[in-house]
Order: C-alpha cells, then sequence, then structure tokens
C-alpha cells in the first residue's frame, strides 16, 4: 500500500480539467496510487482509501477521542463521513471521461457503538450505475470483531462537464 498523501490547500488539489480528462476509476487508482493528494477530510478524521476497482471502495480507519460526543460515545458525523467516502468513491469509479458526480442524498443506519481506537473497515459497493444516477450501499464494520458498527446508502447523480 502507498502511503497516503493529502490536500493540505486547495491548489494541491487537481484542477477540473485534470478530473475530466480521466474517468472516475482513473482518478480514483491514481489517488490511491498517490499521484493525487487524498482529501484533507481524511487525514483529519483519520481515515484513508486502501482498495479502488470498478463499482468497489475500501477503508480504513479508527475514531480517536477528538470524534466524541458530549457522552463519550463516537459522534455520528464521524460515521457518515466514513461511509460517505466509500460510497462517493465506489459511485466515482462509475463516472466516464468527461463527466463528474454529486451526491444527491445519503443515508446512514448506527447499528451499535462504535469503541474509541477500534479499526474499522467501510467497504461501498455499487448496486446500480445508469446514464446519469449512481446508487450504492456501504457497511463500516470492526477489522478485528467483524461486526457490523453502521450501514450506509446514497445516489448520485452523474452529469457533462
Amino acid at each position: 500500500m502507498t502511503q497516503a498523501i493529502y490536500a493540505t490547500r486547495p491548489e494541491d488539489l487537481p484542477g477540473q480539467q485534470v478530473l475530466l480528462s480521466m474517468s472516475g476509476l482513473e482518478f480514483m487508482q491514481a489517488m490511491l496510487a498517490g499521484k493525487f493528494p487524498g482529501p484533507a477530510i481524511a487525514q483529519t478524521l483519520n481515515f484513508t482509501l486502501v482498495e479502488i476497482e470498478k463499482g468497489r471502495a475500501v477503508f480504513h480507519g479508527a475514531p480517536n477521542f477528538a470524534y466524541t460526543n458530549p457522552m463519550g460515545g463516537v459522534h455520528g458525523g464521524w460515521y457518515g463521513a466514513v461511509l460517505d467516502s466509500a460510497l462517493g468513491c465506489a459511485s466515482m469509479t462509475m463516472v466516464p471521461r468527461g463527466s463528474w458526480y454529486t451526491t444527491l442524498e445519503y443515508k446512514v443506519n448506527i447499528a451499535r457503538a462504535l469503541p474509541v481506537g477500534m479499526e474499522i473497515e467501510a467497504i461501498g459497493n455499487v448496486q446500480h450505475a445508469g446514464r446519469s444516477t449512481v446508487v450504492a450501499e456501504a457497511v463500516l464494520r470492526g477489522r478485528t470483531d467483524g461486526k457490523v458498527y453502521a450501514t450506509g446508502s446514497t445516489t448520485c447523480i452523474i452529469m457533462a462537464g
């Protein structure tokens, strides 16, 4: 696995012309290979892309104490950010050259409390990819216990550049 690099300022990110010159799968493969930096949020929230293929994205990470709510539990926003990334990146792999996508909606279901520091794996899989929409589902599991901690789903729209 290539050591993840992350954008630290807007200028670090590839421009729209670069994005539109590649398919979504090519773009995601380049990011995984370290040719483009990952988004700052992944570094901030301690998760990283570890696998990418057509219709599938896998992230690993672990919540730390900084991501807890006032009761000491992992904040639902952490689950949401990781699942949204797995869903969005899986969807991105279906975007043709010359197009881009955005999320129309996404939903998160938290099944159980995630212990602070637990290593997770979030796997996003495309269920449908048409001319203008992509539907994907994701699951967030503990890497050591295999338990499902949350699931998510999304609908994305593909737009011509």
